[in-house]
């Protein structure tokens, strides 16, 4: 005896959750990371530990505060992933307390205040590190050259832990980010050929041996990384590929018009924190539109706001920046371009068939 009540939900299931996003996420994070970790050694190793177990410690005692259980939220690799992606864009040896706040900051104000997993309006990891920037902006443009874990001038695990908690003076820590670096020698009037030789080679930026923050230093791995998001379907190539296209074309076009005060596009793809923004948190799920349009639209924001802010604004670097400011242009996009659904046109209307119309017709 059949029924026309249904049993259950016409539903279509498959592998992905969000534990398993975040877990390929992080996976296409390790090459890029470890690397980092081993150019800059011990004090990039403890500052990395402190932030993500920070925002796991900071993201236990929301869940225990709202009385909501512990084991789920923990497990699903979303309080894990915002403190790793902090850590990317610390410099490698700033302070302790940089990443404890930085931590509290990302779970406690940019997401458990907005109701936990898929409720936040910004990014948690860019939240926390524009008012850090702006804040001390001492400790968070304090960089150093790479010296490789166990080699000779890289510090020990003692000094490695002296200079993460402040017992070693702050002299060991100096120097400036490729970006950094050529906004204040054209700041001062030098032409761009008088400044790149010396301190630009596209092979070493893009392996990642020069000063910066670990999201900024293996530019080769993290576009490894993003492709493997690609091939696991974690993300769409909307997002990277407009803000990768759209940033080069605006560096291409300036270059043109003024080649000694506007670098060229390779410079502003592999310098900076490009492509850890394009593939790992401008694609974030819950902060970007749905639609693919949509997307394409929020990417190509992204990197005309990024190249704004590189060579006009007061900082070197644009990333944090314009990911919040398309962040909160994403209800917008939402609204205006969505999605069609299936068996309407574009605005809705219900597509007529052939064979709706010949019904019609016979009746």
């Amino acid at each position: 005896m059949y029924s026309d009540t249904p049993i259950a939900g016409p539903y279509a299931h498959e592998r992905t959750s969000v534990s398993r996003i975040m877990v390929l996420v992080v996976l296409a994070l390790v090459p890029a990371t470890l690397f980092s970790l081993w150019q800059f050694g011990w004090p990039a190793i403890f500052l990395f530990l402190i932030t993500v177990g920070t925002c796991l410690i900071a993201e236990a005692a929301c869940l225990r505060a709202a009385e909501k259980p512990l084991r789920p939220s923990l497990l699903d690799g979303s309080a894990l992933l915002t403190g790793w992606l902090l850590a990317m864009s610390l410099p490698p040896w700033a302070p302790w307390w940089i990443g404890v706040l930085g931590g509290l900051i990302a779970i406690v104000v940019a997401k458990q205040v907005f109701g936990g997993i898929g409720q936040n309006l910004f990014n948690p990891a860019m939240v926390a590190r524009v008012p850090l920037l702006i804040s001390f902006p001492a400790e968070l443009t304090r960089y150093v050259a790479p010296a490789p874990l166990f080699s000779p001038q890289a510090p020990g695990f003692g000094e490695g832990l002296a200079i993460t908690f402040g017992l070693d003076g702050p002299d060991m820590v100096t120097g400036a980010t490729l970006l950094g670096q050529v906004r204040t020698d054209l700041g001062q009037g030098h032409p761009l050929p008088d400044i790149l030789p010396g301190i630009y080679q596209p092979w070493s930026d893009a392996v990642g041996t020069l000063a910066g923050s670990m999201g900024e230093t293996s530019a080769l791995l993290l576009l490894l990384g993003g492709l493997f998001l690609l091939s696991q379907r974690v993300i769409t190539w909307h997002i990277p590929v407009a803000t990768i296209v759209t940033l080069a074309l605006a560096a291409t076009l300036m270059n043109l018009y003024d080649p000694a005060h506007y670098p060229d596009a390779l410079y502003h793809l592999v310098g900076g924190a490009t492509l850890l923004a394009a593939f790992f948190i401008a694609t974030d799920p819950v902060t970007s539109p749905i639609s693919p349009r949509g997307q394409l639209i929020f990417g190509a924001g992204l990197g005309v706001l990024i190249y704004s802010i590189r060579t006009w604004a007061a900082y070197p670097e644009g990333v944090a920046f314009a990911i919040l400011l398309m962040n909160t242009c994403t209800p917008l996009i939402d609204h205006y371009v969505r999605p069609r659904v299936y068996g309407r046109d574009r605005k809705g209307a219900p597509i007529e068939y052939a064979d709706d119309a010949d019904a019609e017709v016979t009746r």
